[in-house]
């Protein structure tokens, strides 16, 4: 057994090779200043409503969005601005202390870094505004049966985040319990 003498172990220290924090609040601003960035370019180029053609399959588009996904309650009176919002903050402060709980899991903090973005952007977008700017429409003729003329519901950088994040955050479930299996 080694002796510990003055609080200094006999053991070298072992270097920490864990991404720190830092790495994962700075994906999570990468993906902030790039929704807001691009929610800029829209609201100084398009009025709301207006859309121009970019492919046949795909439009930039002005839409706000009071609500949630799929404009989840966007026709209540204006209470669901302050619980989005509400619950932004809240995720983003079980998302920092999970970031922090858990650094050597880097898919899982990637996973985390993106949703972190997301979030905030969209809660900035509901304090700013009172609602979220979504342009990005693709449309389809083979998604009529499932949305009006087979337009998917307009979204924004932000929301694609938050996907690829939720995403990310099942493969590294799955990969944990195929580990343990």
């Amino acid at each position: 057994m080694a002796q510990v003498k003055c609080g200094i172990s006999p053991e070298p220290m072992a270097k920490n090779t864990s991404p720190s924090l830092l790495l994962w609040l700075g994906i999570a601003l990468v993906v902030l200043l790039a929704d807001q960035f691009t929610k800029l370019l829209i609201v100084g180029s398009f009025q709301l409503g207006d859309s121009q053609n970019v492919t046949s399959f795909f439009n930039l588009v002005r839409v706000h969005n009071s609500g949630a996904a799929f404009s989840f309650l966007s026709s209540a009176s204006g209470w669901q601005r302050w619980l989005f919002t509400g619950i932004g903050v809240l995720a983003t402060g079980f998302i920092i202390y999970m970031l922090r709980s858990h650094p050597t899991q880097k898919l899982f903090c990637f996973a985390l870094a993106l949703v972190l973005g997301g979030a905030v952007g969209n809660v900035i977008d509901r304090l700013l505004y009172g609602h979220v700017i979504d342009f990005l429409d693709f449309h389809w003729d083979w998604l009529s049966p499932l949305f009006l003329d087979g337009h998917f519901p307009a979204f924004n950088i932000a929301d694609s985040a938050i996907s690829v994040g939720t995403v990310c955050l099942l493969v590294d479930e799955l990969i944990r319990v195929k580990r343990g299996a």
